[in-house]
């Protein structure tokens, strides 16, 4: 088989990998420093890529809908944390949980009422329209974007997290929210920052994923699915390894679908199962979480 095949796939992967690594990086984020389950999180990305779709309609600019879905459908998830997730925190796991899967049900179906079960197409922003050369091959412009825009808000989440005030205080309110509120700190407001975040990334990736597949109320069921496979994979609560486990489940993917089609939704399914055998917290948990 011609190298370069495989190495457009391969990048092909990547571009599958960088969507999942921003979406998985929001659901991460929440439950690693909420320990909230976020089962809304594939109808919020789905939410996101309508608002991306609307918002570029109404602008006649792909790149307002990609500046503003993200931001609006986040101030959406402050609203949800404040009203509803706010008052579950301190209970059990499983009460979150519930409360977001029946809330992906009432989003879904909203959606299907206003805008109908059909696809939409969402036209790729005509500076990103065609193929870029790379010497080795021919690759879709829109994809490269995609990329480099996923490693760019990546460094800027690290930058964030590791190295300004704000970061040092959602870290140690995600560490120990206690010590936080003797310190003054007002941990409600960290939270709600945090779940907006989480909400914000998921909104990017469904507004970054239209272009690439068609605008649909189903579009955040396989998202979640495979956003929660990259979690498990790469560990509750890590950063890193929602990045690591994400390009891991794009690539494979990617390549197994070039080699054997038929096995390429299940790949990623397989590739958990190994993980999970060999490492039960995932890639980079935290021993004693995975229960």
């Amino acid at each position: 088989m011609d190298l370069s095949l495989i190495i457009m796939q391969l990048l092909s992967g990547i571009a599958l990998g960088a969507v999942l690594v921003i979406t998985a990086l929001g659901l991460t984020i929440v439950f690693g420093m909420l320990g909230v389950v976020n089962f809304a999180h594939g109808a919020l990305f789905m939410i996101g890529a309508y608002a991306g779709l609307y918002l570029a309609s109404l602008t006649g600019s792909f790149w307002w809908g990609l500046l503003l879905a993200p931001i609006l459908i986040g101030a959406f998830g402050m609203l949800i944390e404040f009203v509803l997730i706010r008052r579950l925190y301190g209970r059990s796991i499983d009460d979150p949980l519930l409360l977001t899967f029946g809330l992906s049900y009432i989003l879904v179906e909203g959606v299907r009422i206003v805008f109908g079960s059909d696809g939409i197409p969402f036209p790729t922003p005509p500076q990103l329209v065609g193929v870029l050369d790379l010497g080795i091959g021919f690759f879709p412009r829109y994809r490269l974007f995609v990329i480099a825009l996923v490693a760019v808000v990546l460094l800027a989440l690290w930058l964030t997290l590791e190295k300004t005030r704000v970061g040092l205080i959602v870290r140690a309110g995600a560490r120990d929210p206690t010590i936080m509120q003797v310190l003054g700190v007002d941990i409600g407001r960290v939270w709600l920052a945090i779940f907006g975040l989480g909400v914000g990334l998921a909104a990017l990736g469904g507004v970054l994923a239209g272009p690439m597949r068609s605008v649909n109320p189903e579009m955040g069921s396989l998202v979640l699915a495979e956003a929660f496979v990259v979690t498990v994979i790469g560990g509750l609560g890590s950063i890193v390894g929602a990045v690591v486990a994400g390009l891991m489940v794009g690539i494979s993917i990617s390549l197994v679908a070039l080699f054997a089609p038929e096995m390429a939704t299940i790949v990623m399914f397989a590739l958990m199962a190994v993980v999970l055998l060999i490492r039960p917290e995932g890639l980079f948990g935290v021993r004693g979480r995975a229960a």
